[in-house]
């Protein structure tokens, strides 16, 4: 079985913390790949300056991350009913990609509220899951079921929010994105910044 890291998200836009963090859940885990899925645009969030259209975000994920053979950025969430449940996506990928075994990445914060996730019984009965810190989300590790594991990882303190905000206000990203695709994320989001509210 091909041990494959499920690190979803909207990556709006991808930025260093996620690929530091994506390295070490493929360390840490004993991964041999890492899958990053893109979410769909939630159906309840479509301002066109909050969320860049999937295509974009994908096309940006895609560069970023293509200097590394072990991550792979993907599409399928794209393709499937929304809303998108991470159940209901991961009962897909049983049958197209039988040949792997998902471990799912999830934030602090998530984990708190994992009890409100739909099929949140079957998903920790079914698949390990890897945990990562989130400020003002303490995890004690010894609550945690075998399956289940709180990654040692530092806090990111970079936010895709802060990163559109930056652009807007024409300050500078350099630090905070990877360098193969500064310029495609301040031409994208600078024109999606551009563009009239109403469209």
């Amino acid at each position: 079985m091909i041990r494959t890291g499920f690190y979803g998200g909207s990556f709006n836009p991808i930025h260093n913390g996620h690929i530091a963090l994506a390295q070490q859940f493929l360390d840490d885990m004993n991964l041999d790949e890492v899958w990053f899925v893109v979410s769909p645009q939630n159906p309840f969030k479509r301002n066109a300056n909050d969320l860049m259209a999937d295509k974009e975000r994908l096309e940006i994920v895609r560069a970023a991350i293509a200097y590394e053979p072990r991550f792979y950025a993907t599409d399928y969430e794209l393709h499937l009913p929304t809303p998108s449940y991470t159940w209901r996506t991961l009962q897909s990928l049983a049958v197209d990609e039988p040949q792997r075994s998902f471990v799912l990445l999830i934030g602090a914060d998530n984990w708190v509220a994992f009890s409100k996730w739909d099929h949140h019984a079957d998903i920790l009965a079914n698949y390990d899951i890897a945990i990562f810190p989130r400020r003002g989300y303490d995890i004690d590790a010894s609550t945690l079921p075998p399956n289940v594991t709180l990654l040692n990882t530092p806090f990111y303190d970079i936010s895709s929010t802060d990163i559109r905000q930056r652009i807007a206000q024409g300050l500078p990203i350099g630090a905070l994105v990877p360098a193969t695709v500064e310029q495609m994320v301040m031409e994208k989001y600078g024109n999606d910044r551009r563009e009239p509210a109403n469209g």
